[in-house]
């Protein structure tokens, strides 16, 4: 790991003592501090990250819904999708944000301070984490309002919620490195976008033996699949099965990917600046 400064973390120079942990974690609260003072400040992202999902549910369970399934049950199986729908259109911000701050110049001032490179970054994770969190905890308050039925236990509830975090969490990171990436956040919103797809390949709006065979591989063996199925057997009782370990391992992977490319990207943003 790296500072942002130009003297390695591995050592710290000549008679100064390395900074303690309650110094970093001083830091770092700062930086998620930072973060989340923006979302208050300029809260579209958040505004944005409930209502789209939540009108595409009202969309497909008022107006698909009866073709779908005509006795009006289409909002339970919808709604696990929706959950991560939300999770996406929340995260996807985080691309812009990171973006901004390496072409704002704000990272210069950073570089002159003794802090670490990964603190910055760390700040718009967990910010992002909080806010879609809450966007998702509102999402499935109207879709009880507009008939979901859960029945999932106490236990079953903070299940999926740890499984909605750890996705969050991963996914967040990912959209972290596409901002690195991006040459501007312009450029950084466009490439995220397509992430947004992903939903619409797995089993959150149909069955997956319903489409194509050809598009059922590509559905079973993608990330959002088995979270999907993971989600909708915590809350509405369907069998798991293997979904649940598969979901797991798919967020795991997609963290300690996004991990190891954000701080590779951030140090090679940051060595040039």
């Amino acid at each position: 790991m790296t500072t942002l400064t130009s003297t390695p973390t591995t050592s710290a120079p000549a008679g100064v003592a390395p900074a303690p942990v309650a110094s970093r974690l001083t830091v770092t609260g700062t930086f998620i501090a930072r973060s989340l003072l923006h979302t208050l400040r300029t809260p579209d992202a958040l505004i944005m990250a409930i209502a789209l999902p939540t009108m595409l549910m009202l969309l497909f369970t008022f107006v698909f819904g009866g073709a779908i399934e005509p006795g009006g049950g289409y909002v339970d199986y919808v709604v696990p999708g929706i959950i991560l729908l939300c999770a996406g259109f929340g995260a996807a911000s985080t691309a812009v944000d990171v973006a901004n701050d390496m072409t704002e110049g704000i990272i210069d001032r950073f570089r002159t301070m003794p802090i670490r490179a990964a603190s910055v970054i760390t700040g718009h994770v967990v910010a992002s984490l909080v806010r879609n969190l809450v966007a998702t905890a509102i999402v499935i308050a109207v879709a009880v309002l507009v008939g979901f039925r859960p029945t999932g236990s106490p236990l079953e509830w903070v299940a999926m919620f740890a499984l909605v975090a750890a996705y969050i969490l991963a996914i967040t990171y990912l959209f972290a490195a596409i901002g690195l990436a991006a040459s501007s956040p312009e450029a950084a919103s466009g490439y995220g976008f397509f992430l947004m797809f992903l939903p619409y390949l797995s089993s959150a709006f149909v069955p997956v033996d319903s489409m194509p065979e050809w598009l059922q591989w590509v559905a079973e063996n993608q990330p959002l699949t088995p979270i999907i199925e993971t989600i909708r057997g915590l809350l509405l009782g369907t069998e798991i099965g293997n979904s649940g370990w598969l979901a797991v391992g798919w967020c795991a992977f997609i963290l300690v990917v996004a991990v190891v490319l954000t701080r590779i990207l951030f140090r090679a943003k940051a060595g040039r600046r």
